[in-house]
Parts: C-alpha cells; structure tokens; sequence
C-alpha cells in the first residue's frame, strides 16, 4: 500500500489511541482520528474504490496485537450498512462526502429509527460494544462518501466480531 506523511501521522495515532485503557478506547480513537479528516492528501495513492451492489471496507491497517483494525468504507451514492449493534468498541469518522447515521430502538425482534444526524468530513463518532446500541449508516448523497472506521477486533474478525444485524 502506497502511504502519504498523512496517513503515516494517522495510523501513528490510531496505534497510540490503541493503547489507551479499553474502557475508553473508542473515545480515544474517535479523538485520534478526528485531526486527519478531511486532508485531501490523506488518502493520496490508496485506491477505495466503490463497488456497485454494496459499500466495500478496504483495509488500511490491522493489529491483531493490539486488538484493533482500520478500514475505509466506500460508498456509493445510496448505498447504506444494514440496521445493526456492534459486538465490539468502534469509532469512525467521514474523510469526504456526506453520511447519514440513523439511531433505532429495539422492539422485540425489530430496530425501530429514532433520530437521524447528519456526518460531514470531519465529523466522528464512537461507541462501546453493546449490540443493543442500534444504528444505520447511509450515503444520501450524490458523490462517493468515505468513512474511516476502527473496530475492536483484527481483520480477520470482522465477519463474526463486529456486528449483530437487526430486522427493521
């Protein structure tokens, strides 16, 4: 993978944010990352493209170690993650376009939405592990949006350790 200074000085702080206390390390991470966002020449080189039938994670760093991965999420104008919880602490940030994240309340089987906020390049957000803490994110735009996401688990997880998806 082709890196800038930019990411170099980010993953520099992901890794610092990493050793922080585990009962704080999201809100850690979503500090850490939040300088970076929005640098054009963060992402100069790497290529995130956007697949047509859904959003695509394309890693940017894994630390089995330390217990944490780094993904760029590419989204497609209209494409959006199913309802779901996390499994895992987790933190993420918009680096360009717009993102809505949607906030829904368990009834019974189903995730019912509550509230809806707007993130925009720059704007981060985190989360302790509770599957019950249900959101959605979607690009209502109509440009690409990328995402940077950290979650509590090494890549090779992903499948089973981040989320817990709900019917809506």
């Amino acid at each position: 993978m082709i890196t800038t200074a930019p990411l170099r000085r980010l993953l520099n702080d992901i890794a610092t944010a990493a050793a922080s206390p585990r009962t704080e390390r999201e809100r850690h991470m979503a500090a850490a990352i939040a300088p970076h966002l929005g640098d054009p020449d963060l992402l100069r080189g790497v290529d995130c493209p956007c697949c047509p039938d859904r959003y695509t994670r394309h890693l940017l760093h894994n630390d089995p170690l330390a217990g944490y991965a780094a993904v760029i999420i590419a989204w497609a104008p209209g494409q959006m993650s199913p309802v779901h919880g996390h499994h895992t602490w987790c933190a993420f940030g918009v680096q360009q376009g717009w993102l809505a994240e949607t906030f829904f309340r368990p009834e019974g089987d189903c995730a019912r939405p509550t509230t809806c906020i707007p993130r925009r390049p720059g704007d981060v957000a985190h989360a302790a592990a509770d599957p019950a803490a249900i959101h959605r994110l979607a690009n209502l735009g109509t440009e690409t949006a990328l995402s940077l996401h950290i979650y509590g688990v090494s890549y090779d997880r992903f499948g089973q350790g981040v989320n817990r998806v709900w019917a809506n």
